[in-house]
């Protein structure tokens, strides 16, 4: 097969090097709805992008607010201004949905600043997720060592991904975990990770990682199940003194590790798959708070 016609399929998603990343029908460029051959990945890839990938469910964006409040959040890092108000985004959602039969699926938010030109996009991208054998068997991770230039913004860094995806199809790995000079591993390159130990969860601390939505929740849940956190990188040399080790993220949720490199683990951990359903019962949850609000809006 022509180079120029690989296709692979990496953390949930088939990338092809010619490919057009928007996957749907239309796409939203400066809230005018456009048909998907009009779409340039040089609008999203060229300059500073500042972004959100947002999952679908039933149609609705799951946990909505907190991915503008995040979004909010990268702006502000980065000093730049938002390219469009959150009643505008949620409009524009809203109409982007009417036009895709697939209503579980992966929506990207993009605000692009290339010099003095400045785009406001929003799109589908092909999004698949675990496979429940996968949920069951876990999946293999690889150690990458490499560490965000800003951890609190979520901006587009496009060599460092291309550089991740490559590993991963050279040694089949699902996810890599990022590791620090230190020899600390930090986060996923698409996700964020916790350590099991014991009855203990281990995850990096807030002003090392770029904190996720579904790590957050996560959280939440285990402060109101009494679950004990605490707050850390680890090396790598203590990989195999950890009992589990997960992701979380948008497209895998709450999805365990069966090997990372040379180390395996056991696999489903029963605490992970508690998490995993209590997880779920909140994304439903926001999924109610976005029907409500935009019924009163």
């Amino acid at each position: 097969m022509a180079a120029d016609r690989l296709i692979v399929s990496i953390f949930g998603l088939k990338i092809s090097q010619t490919m057009n990343e928007c996957f749907g029908k239309k796409f939203i460029l400066n809230s005018d709805l456009l048909t998907s051959d009009q779409f340039d990945n040089s609008l999203v890839y060229e300059g500073d992008s500042i972004y959100e990938v947002i999952r679908m469910k039933r149609g609705i964006p799951v946990f909505f607010r907190d991915h503008m409040d995040r979004l909010e959040s990268s702006l502000k890092h980065q000093s730049r201004k938002s390219l469009a108000d959150i009643a505008e985004i949620r409009k524009d959602i809203i109409r982007l949905v009417r036009t895709e039969r697939r209503k579980d699926i992966n929506l990207k938010l993009v605000f692009n600043f290339n010099g003095d030109s400045t785009n406001y996009l929003i799109y589908f991208i092909e999004s698949v997720y675990p496979s429940d054998e996968q949920y069951r068997k876990g999946v293999k991770g690889l150690l990458f060592h490499a560490e965000r230039k800003d951890p609190e913004s979520k901006v587009i860094n496009h060599k460092l991904r291309s550089s991740i995806y490559q590993r991963l199809i050279l040694e089949g790995g699902y996810e890599a975990l990022l590791v620090n000079d230190e020899g600390m591993i930090t986060e996923g390159s698409r996700s964020n990770i916790f350590f099991l130990r014991g009855d203990m969860l281990v995850t990096a601390p807030d002003n090392k990682i770029l904190g996720g939505i579904t790590r957050k929740y996560l959280l939440d849940i285990c402060t109101e199940h009494k679950i004990r956190v605490e707050f850390a990188c680890i090396p790598v040399s203590s990989l195999p003194d950890c009992d589990a080790v997960f992701m979380t993220g948008t497209s895998p949720m709450v999805l365990q590790f069966c090997c990372i490199g040379d180390v395996s683990y056991k696999v489903p951990a029963a605490l992970t798959e508690k998490l995993r359903m209590l997880y779920i019962k909140k994304a439903e949850e926001s999924l109610r708070r976005f029907t409500g609000e935009t019924k009163t809006q």
